[in-house]
């Protein structure tokens, strides 16, 4: 379809809106040398439209209530990859900011509802190539720009251990799925610690990969020095296997190194850990009007008994753990103005793989349905809006030359320890908040758990959440965090503390029973 150029009204419209007072001859000369322009843009469409991917014909069903129980399906479908591979007959539910061509795809938002990709995400096409079965698409919350389990436009995610209380998010279906047992192995997206918090809440495995060791193409991108996808699973030993499948670059994504080689991570996991260090982060702890005591005292508990498998435990001081919070707190309020909300999604400037279509369609969403955000989506393009034009982006700049800062603190505190060890939040699965409940308990239900999780979405270092224990009989999780670009060690660790205990039990059948 050729693109119509602006009138000179238009233009002209556009010149005030820029600062500038062009007079009418002037108005009229740019208006033919932009229209001159526009011919290009009508070649590329044509260009385009020669290698644009034709969109498969998969089958996939919205379920009913009785079916989705716990409101963590988005659509169910069944698609079959390899008849062999290390995945074979495993079935997985991938987080629905991750496109599955053929099969719709909503990102918990008003501004996708209705859109359905024509190209699989790379880490999907890794997953059916290794033997996976996809078995649907799990419920995320608004443009995944939440850590609770309320945010998404279809209803909230129940926790199957109480389903009155929070999945977490924003991979919240993702986690919900694994932990009650409808898939085997779930997808999940991180960028404030959407994989880490509801395998925290939920009593299962979630691990965040080395920033850029898994390829983020074809998933709807958040802020480019935050996106990462990874995980969610029962064992540790299944996120390795998943890891070892999905891990590796794709050449489509920048933010991949060039010279990238993953790690084998599954044959990692029985690799000895007697004589390593682990250190306890004090800052990772006692957090005012945050931190539960039974949540405290269960991963100090966990640590503790590191050393009944060799593993040293010291305490160690990184004041720069609360400081990294601010700096989160900043790129993912400008950043992600600039990139999600101004940029139609993808943003520009970068050497990746785009999705017009997608882009296309959010865009114009977007502006017929601004006024249905949740509330957290709300608050940020305000604060970020606001940012950009007062503060012209000056400290989202400070912001990420302070990244470096983050990264270098966390780098000297691992060159003393193998791995940093914390709560992955701070309390329990707290109540999902009524429908009618003040914006300010809204956004806290959806916000406040995020203080140790997000640092690491900064810093770009690996960090698992691997059940702890129970507190007030609610899950417990507790996070390891490595040195970037060795995930296996921090899964080796994982693995052993997970054998150590015995495992973790799903809900028992009381809870079951009232979900």
């Amino acid at each position: 379809m050729a693109v119509r150029p602006p009138d000179r009204d238009e233009l002209a419209a556009v010149a005030r809106s820029l600062g500038m007072d062009l007079d009418d001859a002037d108005a009229r000369a740019y208006q033919a040398l932009v229209a001159a322009g526009f011919a290009s843009y009508d070649a590329v469409e044509q260009l385009y439209a020669e290698i644009a991917p034709e969109r498969p014909q998969r089958e996939s069903i919205r379920p009913d209530d009785a079916g989705n129980p716990l409101g963590a399906w988005y659509v169910r479908t069944d698609i079959t990859g390899a008849m062999d591979g290390p995945l074979a007959g495993r079935t997985i539910a991938i987080k629905d900011n991750t496109a599955v061509a053929g099969v719709p795809m909503m990102n918990g938002s008003h501004t996708l509802e209705g859109f359905v990709p024509s190209r699989d995400a790379t880490v999907v096409s890794r997953l059916l190539d290794a033997g996976g079965r996809i078995t649907g698409k799990a419920v995320c919350e608004d443009l995944c720009f939440s850590g609770g389990s309320h945010t998404s436009i279809t209803g909230p995610v129940r926790n199957s251990w109480d389903p009155t209380r929070t999945t977490g998010g924003s991979s919240s279906g993702s986690a919900a799925l694994v932990a009650s047992g409808e898939v085997d192995l779930a997808l999940g997206g991180d960028q404030g610690g959407s994989i880490r918090m509801p395998a925290a809440f939920c009593g299962v495995v979630g691990h965040k990969p080395t920033h850029g060791l898994v390829p983020y193409t074809g998933a709807f991108p958040i802020e480019l020095t935050l996106d990462h996808l990874g995980p969610i699973t029962r064992t540790v030993a299944d996120a390795a296997l998943m890891l070892d499948v999905i891990a590796g670059r794709d050449g489509l994504d920048p933010r991949q190194p060039a010279d990238l080689q993953p790690e084998r991570y599954a044959a990692a996991l029985d690799g000895d850990v007697r004589g390593m260090r682990v250190g306890v982060v004090s800052q990772g702890f006692g957090w005012v009007e945050l931190s539960e005591a039974g949540v405290d005292e269960t991963v100090r508990a966990a640590a503790g008994r590191l050393r009944e498998l060799g593993i040293e435990v010291v305490d160690v001081d990184l004041p720069w753990h609360r400081h990294a919070l601010h700096v989160w707190n900043v790129i993912g309020t400008d950043g992600v103005t600039v990139q999600m909300i101004n940029g139609e999604g993808y943003g520009h400037n970068w050497d990746g793989l785009y999705d017009p279509e997608l882009i296309d369609y959010y865009g114009r969403q977007r502006r017929a349905t601004v006024d249905r955000w949740s509330p957290t989506v709300t608050m940020v393009a305000l604060a970020g809006q606001w940012s950009i034009e007062h503060l012209h982006t000056r400290y989202y700049a400070m912001a990420r030359n302070l990244a470096f800062e983050v990264r270098r603190h966390y780098d000297a505190a691992l060159d003393d320890v193998d791995l940093l060890l914390m709560p992955t939040v701070p309390m329990v699965a707290r109540p999902i908040p009524a429908p009618d409940d003040p914006l300010e308990v809204q956004v806290a239900r959806a916000l406040e758990m995020i203080v140790n999780t997000a640092p690491f979405d900064v810093s770009g270092h690996p960090a698992i959440s691997v059940p702890a224990g129970l507190s007030d009989d609610l899950p417990v999780g507790m996070m390891l965090i490595g040195r970037r670009f060795q995930d296996a060690t921090v899964l080796r660790v994982a693995h052993a503390f997970e054998q150590l205990v015995g495992g973790f039990g799903a809900p028992s059948a009381r809870e079951r029973a009232t979900a």
